[in-house]
């Protein structure tokens, strides 16, 4: 069974940075035309061109060749968010058996040695950081082609889409999670074709992701079987 969580916007106070050649540290962002001016920090987006003519997320992929050798302090996918929940999916199914749905990087396994970003489909987020679902993005799909274990999906559903685009060639069962609320009938399953759709009650409607993913990891809250 392969989990996929969404990525969370607080990042690790200590989380290392792409850079620049003359050592700037690299902010990527939804959109750095509206980043504010900095003197000591470069805005940009992953699929900007950096140096040579390749792209930061080009860069990222190859620093990913050699992980060993990580000389930014880059941190594990799974270990650059604030939140203990994705270091405790690691612990309980296995690095090998968690992503992350990065809305700056695309499906990345939880080791894929990740930078500080500020990339988000929530509506709310300040316009420097928000990603439309029209934009373009060389989005990254490292789910491994040939497995044919199940893909569970714990996420909102302003992320459903690119899980369903990036999860389109999987073997396995895809199941969705969603948030329900025990006081309302009328929160509907995602639009999510191809994919088994799976409540989660909760009262907690923001990041329910989180507490659904505890569940699963305590074992009370199982995938319906396909």
């Amino acid at each position: 069974m392969n989990i996929v969580i969404q990525c969370a916007a607080r990042k690790r106070s200590d989380a290392g940075h792409m850079r620049r050649r003359d050592g700037k540290p690299v902010k990527l962002v939804a959109n750095p035309a509206l980043a504010p001016s900095a003197s000591d920090t470069i805005y940009a987006h992953p699929d900007d061109q950096a140096e040579n003519g390749r792209t930061w997320r080009d860069l990222l992929l190859d620093y990913n060749q050699s992980p060993e050798n990580n000389p930014l302090g880059l941190r594990r996918a799974f270990d650059l968010y604030e939140n203990p929940i994705y270091e405790r999916l690691v612990a309980k199914f296995g690095i090998d058996n968690v992503f992350i749905l990065s809305a700056g990087w695309g499906l990345i396994p939880a080791s894929f040695l990740t930078p500080d970003y500020n990339i988000t489909f929530n509506t709310r987020a300040d316009k420097v950081h928000h990603r439309h679902k029209k934009d373009h993005y060389e989005d990254l799909h490292l789910l491994p082609p040939d497995s044919d274990a199940r893909v569970i999906f714990l996420g909102g559903k302003d992320y459903v889409p690119l899980f369903l685009k990036l999860t389109s060639e999987a073997h396995g069962h895809r199941i969705v999670f969603y948030y329900k609320s025990p006081k309302k009938s009328s929160d509907n399953p995602p639009d999510a074709p191809g994919c088994k759709t799976q409540h989660y009650i909760t009262m907690k409607s923001t990041n329910w992701q989180y507490e659904c993913a505890h569940a699963l990891i305590e074992g009370t809250c199982i995938p319906v079987t396909i």
